[in-house]
């Protein structure tokens, strides 16, 4: 055998063992993703994601270090607007980096134990601190960590190409945003919300795509739907409940997607990306999506760097997002619990109560505006309500996804370009839209 040929058979088994190589990290690293968001188990008498346990251990064992780990973020998220000079880039910007101080000088309160007496109420200042704050500020960057297994080795390109005959023309997006659907509605918004921004920054969505999926399909985790769920003594209706909020919500989001504002959002890739969108795949999808999924793992940097950045990318994100959930968080839970605002909102929903004969009109239109403030804060109000009342309530809770607690100020903290005005407006119509669509199930089942 000649030198060359010698050279050839070595260049050739280099490259078999760089395809062995790549298929190997692909393979174990999607089956973590998938098994991390996506796969409940029993753990110390709790059963839910491998995040969520995570998230629940630190919590659970390490309470100091979490308080000292919310303090920090909450240091540098108030202040981190002011030092790079972004507080005044706009009207919205600047609103929000006043709340972020807010926000910091309540969780010093909270977590030291001192301040007025509203603050400890157990429904406001405890609830937002231990339901809120906490989960959330371990949940963005832990679950960075784990969503770069998920979506930076394949999965993300070979789902997208299966599910183009689906999500194309049911929800104008991607079909590789049926990966954020399920994160999101399975893991937690914040999660989802990651993915989302970080796709869309890459070029993968257009500020519509982006705008659908954030607005559509980051609700909250379906841990908190059980939350929800025991509040309102649904949990013997729990796979009812869970499927029936899961069509109704994607339903809803078929038909905002369609309308005012979302339709009116430019369809254009962000500023700074290289657009790569999705290839239309009419023949061999399953051979044109192991082929994307190859070439999408092998364009990633290595596995210790990827990781790096998406716990980065993570923490920045907490660290800006966590000052603003408490301050407008607590802000939305005062005037619930304290002022008539919600009972005055209520009458924007009441003639859609009455018209739909939901049994107790008045107090299912409060819990849908206060909606707006807090997701949980309807099961609270309705929670002495009958079965029908407390059914269509708790599908609204899930399927409204936007409220100023959480969602709203993570999706503010994007690169999405969605504004509070367009998100109000989208919250109302996801709100009506559910109730028109729940509505006649919740009679027909109960």
């Amino acid at each position: 055998m000649t030198n060359y040929q010698q050279e050839q058979n070595q260049e050739l088994g280099n490259v078999r063992k760089s395809e062995l190589s790549l298929f190997v990290k692909m393979i174990i690293c999607s089956f973590i993703g998938i098994f991390s968001f996506f796969v409940s188990f029993e753990w110390n008498g709790k059963k839910t994601i491998l995040v969520d346990h995570v998230v629940s251990a630190f919590s659970t064992h390490m309470p100091t270090l979490v308080n000292g780990y919310v303090l920090i973020l909450l240091v540098l998220g108030a202040f981190y607007p002011f030092v790079t000079k972004k507080w005044k880039t706009s009207a919205v910007t600047m609103v929000l980096s006043i709340f972020k101080i807010g926000g910091l000088v309540a969780g010093v309160m909270l977590i030291f134990g001192f301040g007025p007496a509203w603050l400890f109420n157990p429904d406001i200042g405890p609830f937002l601190l231990e339901k809120l704050i906490k989960p959330v500020g371990l949940v963005i960057p832990i679950g960075s960590v784990f969503l770069a297994l998920l979506v930076c080795y394949g999965l993300l390109e070979f789902i997208g190409v299966l599910m183009q005959p689906v999500m194309k023309p049911v929800f104008r997006t991607p079909g590789r945003s049926a990966v954020d659907a399920v994160a999101s509605f399975v893991g937690s918004y914040s999660v989802g919300l990651i993915l989302t921004n970080r796709v869309y920054k890459e070029g993968k969505y257009t500020a519509r795509e982006a705008a659908i999926i954030a607005t559509g399909f980051s609700t909250v985790s379906a841990t908190f739907m059980v939350v929800v769920a025991k509040t309102l003594d649904l949990m013997e209706h729990w796979n009812l409940f869970f499927w029936v909020t899961l069509v109704v919500t994607f339903i809803v989001t078929a038909i905002t997607a369609r309308i005012y504002p979302l339709n009116k959002i430019k369809n254009e890739y962000y500023e700074d990306a290289t657009p790569q969108p999705e290839k239309v795949v009419t023949k061999d999808r399953l051979k044109t999506a192991w082929t994307e999924a190859v070439e999408g793992a092998a364009a990633n940097p290595s596995l210790g760097k990827n990781l790096y950045i998406h716990l980065k990318d993570g923490l920045i994100m907490a660290m800006g997002v966590i000052p603003s959930i408490l301050s407008i968080g607590l802000l939305g839970l005062v005037l619930a619990t304290y002022t008539p605002l919600f009972d005055w909102l209520a009458y924007l929903f009441v003639p859609f109560t009455y018209l739909l004969q939901v049994p107790e009109p008045m107090l299912a239109a409060k819990a849908m505006s206060v909606s707006i403030a807090e997701m949980f804060l309807p099961a609270v109000i309705v929670a002495g309500a009958d079965m029908v009342t407390k059914f269509i309530i708790a599908v609204i809770s899930i399927s409204a996804i936007l409220f100023f607690s959480a969602v709203i100020p993570v999706i503010l903290s994007t690169d999405i370009p969605l504004t509070i005005r367009q998100m109000i407006i989208i919250w109302f119509e996801r709100v009506v839209l559910t109730l028109i669509i729940v509505t006649p199930i919740a009679f027909i089942l109960f």
